[in-house]
């Protein structure tokens, strides 16, 4: 690691006087280089820094037009560089993404509350990096024209704010068209066969765009536009759903990810209740998941609401787990049929003594409490076969399939029933 050293490397490209420019942060020496390279052949005029706090002079000084940036970091984290630029006018607007290997909801939300743009996983691939800032470079400058044209000087500093404003529009004015559901099958590992699907939600804004869930669902939860969409969401799950069923695919369970503004509504399981008689659905159709750092937050509310959903006939399944804040026993009082381990513990599981210790556990663990087990972010047979060696019951992730549009995933039921030549 070198520390305390900048690292710029201009490059000119195509005789452009004016070109983009990208400070990186990023602590790792290695990875560091090799983005450089990565961003220098694409034309991009470059700036690095080995730290937080290095980054952020290079930031106030040289005012970029992206910014990639490493979660953990020495002098100064992520976060806080992320915080820092958000209160400075000159840095506010700046399009800002995360790099990091950490995978929880947690950490994505804290980040996309505090006002990034988006957020990589690593490891990722060269073309999801080049896609990332294209998106948000095309992304800044429809937003700096829907501005200008819209809006008096400086009246909005951030992009998030210009995206609250569009969403409170569109959810005012009830154009619910604009929003499209995705689902991600679930495999049972034994038989190889397609169970259960998560549905994800897209937002496809006349104004901005295709909004990254990473910018839709921090803000719908922040600002409680959650509510009205997640009702939306559990409305347009339960018609499909049916229709899935009346089609000979009785046996599909679809689970829908739950906000903890929604999950203390006061009638929220009455709506439940409504979404399946009005479907005429079987309740034991509709999965709601949660995460471990929601039900934490009330404890004693969540087990009471949970109970609820749970007679009424609704699977209820913890999101995230093994990354969040649940005692095991609290995991014993929790009413729950299912438990989804998340992708941090499987990528790389089996060439990882640790983490391949840290899954078995928890499926044994499961299994003895009468839970299934869905592993969450599959991408490699290895990974596969140490799930399969080790009594997993299903799996999802890119091994088998992206999350797809409601046509490509009804596609992909019939030929996983052999209806399809």
């Amino acid at each position: 690691m070198v520390s305390g050293k900048l690292f710029i490397q201009p490059k000119i490209k195509n005789n452009k006087l004016k070109m983009t420019k990208i400070l990186l942060i990023e602590d790792e020496e290695s990875v560091r280089e090799n983005l450089l390279d990565l961003l220098e052949a694409e034309g991009f005029n470059t700036i690095a820094a080995a730290d937080g706090k290095i980054g952020l002079e290079l930031a106030f000084s040289e005012v970029p037009d992206l910014i990639l940036c490493d979660l953990m970091l020495p002098e100064i984290d992520g976060y806080g560089v992320l915080t820092a630029l958000r209160e400075e006018p000159s840095t506010a607007a700046i399009p800002f993404i995360f790099l990091t290997a950490r995978t929880t909801r947690a950490d994505f939300r804290q980040g996309m509350n505090l006002g990034a743009d988006d957020y990589l996983t690593k490891p990722f691939t060269r073309a999801e990096l080049l896609n990332a800032i294209a998106s948000r470079l095309s992304k800044q400058a429809t937003l700096t024209k829907h501005l200008a044209s819209n809006y008096p000087s400086n009246q909005f500093g951030s992009e998030m704010q210009v995206i609250e404003i569009c969403l409170r529009r569109t959810l005012e004015r009830r154009e619910f068209q604009q929003f499209q559901v995705y689902y991600q099958p679930q495999i049972d590992i034994t038989s190889g066969k397609i169970i259960a699907a998560e549905s994800l939600v897209r937002w496809q804004s006349p104004e901005l765009g295709m909004v990254s869930p990473a910018e839709l669902i921090p803000l719908a939860e922040s600002t409680g536009l959650i509510v009205p969409i997640g009702e939306w969401i559990l409305q347009s799950v339960c018609k499909q759903t049916k229709i899935w069923h009346n089609e000979g695919f009785s046996r599909l369970r679809v689970a829908v990810n739950l906000s903890v503004r929604q999950l203390t509504q006061p009638d929220f399981c009455q709506k439940i209740v409504e979404f399946l008689i009005g479907n005429n659905l079987s309740p034991s159709s509709l999965e709601l998941e949660l995460t471990e750092s929601m039900i934490m937050k009330d404890v004693n509310s969540a087990i009471a609401t949970m109970t609820e959903l749970q007679s009424i006939g609704v699977k209820i399944a913890i999101d995230d787990f093994g990354t969040g804040y649940t005692s095991l026993i609290y995991l014993k009082k929790l009413p729950i049929n299912i438990l989804k381990i998340d992708r941090y513990f499987i990528h790389n599981v089996a060439n990882d003594p640790q983490k391949a210790a840290i899954t078995m556990a928890l499926i044994q663990m499961a299994h003895n409490l009468n839970l299934k087990v869905v592993a969450e972010g599959v991408e490699t047979e290895a990974e596969l076969s140490f799930l399969r060696q080790h009594n997993c019951d299903a799996m999802q992730g890119f091994l088998f399939s992206r999350p797809l549009p409601t046509a490509e995933f009804e596609k992909l039921l019939f030929a996983d029933n052999g209806l399809m030549g």
